[in-house]
Order: structure tokens, then sequence, then C-alpha cells
């Protein structure tokens, strides 16, 4: 990661942190659903338009999530898009055993690059 200033937006669905080219975006849990999956990506949008073809990675940490609705998971599929136009890789984060099991199920977890810990994120952001 470069050391580029931080910013940090946080409000009470999402936290989401710019460092450099890293985008993380981390809903505040327990769910996802149909009120919150369209507010979180109203939120992270701004800093995906700001960054542009500068972004490198969108980093999406669920470790808070325990649900997520079909709505939360367009989320996830509408942010995994947001990567690929800019050519960024689009990576999941902190997923409970019942969230990857709902990921494979849907085939979403084909679309990203999951991260099993901190480390291995780490290493794929590094």
């Amino acid at each position: 990661m470069s050391l580029a200033e931080t910013k940090r937006h946080t409000t009470p669905l999402v936290e989401i942190t710019q460092k450099g080219d890293v985008l993380l975006i981390k809903p505040i849990g327990p769910s996802v659903g149909q009120r919150e999956a369209p507010i979180i990506q109203d939120e992270a949008q701004p800093f995906i338009d700001d960054l542009g073809s500068d972004l490198k990675h969108i980093v999406l940490d669920l470790t808070t999530v325990s649900f997520m609705s079909s709505m939360g998971l367009g989320m996830c599929i509408s942010f995994r898009n947001n990567a690929v136009a800019v050519k960024a890789d689009a990576i999941l984060f902190g997923l409970s055993a019942d969230l990857h099991s709902l990921m494979s199920m849907m085939k979403i977890e084909k679309l990203y690059k999951i991260a099993k810990d901190q480390q291995h994120l780490d290493k794929l952001i590094g």
C-alpha cells in the first residue's frame, strides 16, 4: 500500500477507508438487505468515481455481516463490476461460513478473490 493519505468516511451503515489505491468498504452489520444495500452503494460510489483508473483494489470487508439478502448480493456484484471497469481487483474479506456458503451457492465467490485472513489480504493488496 502506498503511504498516501488515508481518507475515512463512516455512517451508521458503512465504514469506507481509502488508502492510496485501495478502497475498503466495510458494511456495519449484522445484515445487508433491501434498505442497506443501495445506501452503502451510494456512500461508496463517490470514492470509486474519485479514484477512477487509479483504483487497484476494492476490498469488501464483511466481518460484521451475518445475513445478506438478494439486494446485498446485488451490491456485491455491483462493486465487482465497478472494479472490473477500472481493471482493479475485487476482494472479499471476513466472510462467515454462512456467507461463504451463500456466495458459493450463488457463484459470486468466483467473481472475487477471497482473502482468508488479514495476512492473506495484506499479500493480495501488497
